[in-house]
């Protein structure tokens, strides 16, 4: 049985991957942040799922996770890891606290990383190492495609995350291990709900209009998202394929985005622009 770890599976595209690697015949470890998501998820989906405690902030919370998972998987050690915990911080750059901003990188990016460095050994990131060259799955998003307004904390992290992929496909070459990019555009998951609900208070700036209407533009986004699901599905073809794409753009609208990422930077701007105008009014 193939051991995967996946970070953030209480709810969203960790859940149900891991939901669907379960089916598939994998062993799963799962991060959560609390006792209780915790011991729900380890009596909902069963024998083969084991839940770690651990916020990817937390180097020490992940050494410990480490030990668990090193003693479960023996001579195996990891076949995958799917780094997916994350969230999406919003708001004008000239009137967001730094604190929020470094919080989206450190959870987003920093994270990841410390996450990647801890369990690199189990999946053979070493030329002594005895367990098969493993891969790793990077969460990405549109975001680190196109930036929009007032998405700008979660863009940068996530474009952030695009160039520490490359570079850490590209070091690890060495040891076999493949890094896969997955970009989702908008999915139908618990961080949008958050992003609707987690409103700053913005009211007394210039762009006090214009994140009024931005409510309504989530909303529009969250009901053409995809379900979770579809993405989980995409994870597992790239755990299973022996030569899987370098990146994987899943979204409603796939061509429009690709279309959006050729465009010269000032027709984007064009139309970003006569969008926030036309809001200001």
């Amino acid at each position: 049985m193939k051991n995967i770890l996946i970070t953030g599976v209480s709810s969203g595209i960790g859940y149900a991957t891991a939901s669907y690697l379960l089916e598939k015949g994998f062993f799963v470890f799962g991060s959560v942040r609390n006792i209780e998501d915790a011991q729900r998820l380890e009596k909902k989906l069963g024998a083969h799922f084991k839940a770690l405690l651990f916020d990817v902030r937390d180097e020490t919370a992940i050494a410990t996770a480490y030990k668990i998972v090193e003693e479960r998987v023996g001579a195996q050690g990891l076949y995958g890891l799917v780094n997916n915990a994350g969230m999406a911080i919003t708001g004008p750059l000239l009137h967001l606290d730094i604190s929020e901003f470094e919080k989206q990188m450190a959870i987003n990016l920093t994270g990841v990383l410390k996450v990647i460095q801890a369990f690199a050994p189990l999946l053979g990131a070493s030329l002594s190492s005895s367990f098969p060259p493993g891969r790793i799955i990077n969460i990405s998003s549109v975001a680190g495609k196109i930036t929009t307004p007032f998405m700008v904390p979660y863009a940068a992290s996530k474009h952030a995350l695009e160039s520490l992929s490359d570079g850490l496909r590209r070091e690890l070459s060495i040891y076999n291990i493949k890094v896969i990019l997955i970009e989702p555009g908008p999915i139908q998951t618990e961080i949008w709900k958050k992003v609707i609900t987690e409103k700053k208070d913005y009211g007394h700036t210039d762009y006090a209009n214009i994140l009024n209407n931005m409510e309504a533009q989530v909303q529009k986004s969250a009901a053409r998202a995809i379900p979770a699901e579809r993405v989980a599905k995409l994870i597992h073809r790239t755990l299973i394929l022996n030569r899987p794409k370098l990146r994987y753009l899943i979204a409603p609208n796939p061509f429009f985005i690709s279309l959006a990422t050729l465009l010269p930077h000032r027709v984007l701007d064009f139309f970003i622009f006569k969008q926030l105008k036309k809001a200001l009014s």
